[in-house]
């Protein structure tokens, strides 16, 4: 079966961000710069990340790389990591510890649809949103989908 997984980019702060991305889900984190790889580099880059992956004890899969000088960088795009569940705990942790030091652009709240969702900015400039899902929702049912609009949805 395909998997989707979030692959971030940063411009030398890939490290950092994935070891707090670690510290906030814990799993395996591997870690390959420059350096150790055969790809050819820029000397001054050999400490910057060519592959990051973090594999979370719950299944999710997060990458990133630096972007090597030499290359443009516009910073994050308009993208955003969602992480969707009814494990409100493990979500409510998640979400104060990725929105500590960044910017709270929706705070963690209920909307319209019921549970909780929030939207931040990590302080390395990744867009989260998350969403704690009442315990008896689930994806594979359409019979809420009724209740929500195309206006509620643009909100979002």
């Amino acid at each position: 079966m395909p998997v989707l997984n979030p692959y971030l980019t940063f411009r030398d702060t890939a490290r950092e961000a994935m070891e707090f991305y670690h510290s906030v889900f814990g799993g395996e984190l591997e870690i390959e710069t420059f350096g150790e790889s055969d790809v050819d580099h820029d000397p001054g880059d050999a400490d910057l990340v060519l592959h990051a992956v973090l594999e979370t004890p719950d299944g999710m899969v997060l990458m990133a790389s630096d972007t090597p000088s030499g290359v443009p960088y516009d910073g994050a795009g308009g993208h955003a990591v969602s992480i969707s569940g009814d494990e409100e705990e493990d979500l409510s942790e998640w979400w104060e510890a990725l929105s500590e030091g960044g910017t709270i652009t929706l705070p963690l709240s209920e909307p319209d649809w019921g549970g909780l969702f929030g939207m931040c900015v990590d302080r390395f400039g990744v867009k989260w949103m998350i969403s704690i899902l009442d315990e008896d929702d689930d994806f594979d049912e359409d019979e809420d989908d009724e209740d929500l609009d195309e206006e509620d949805l643009d909100e979002v």
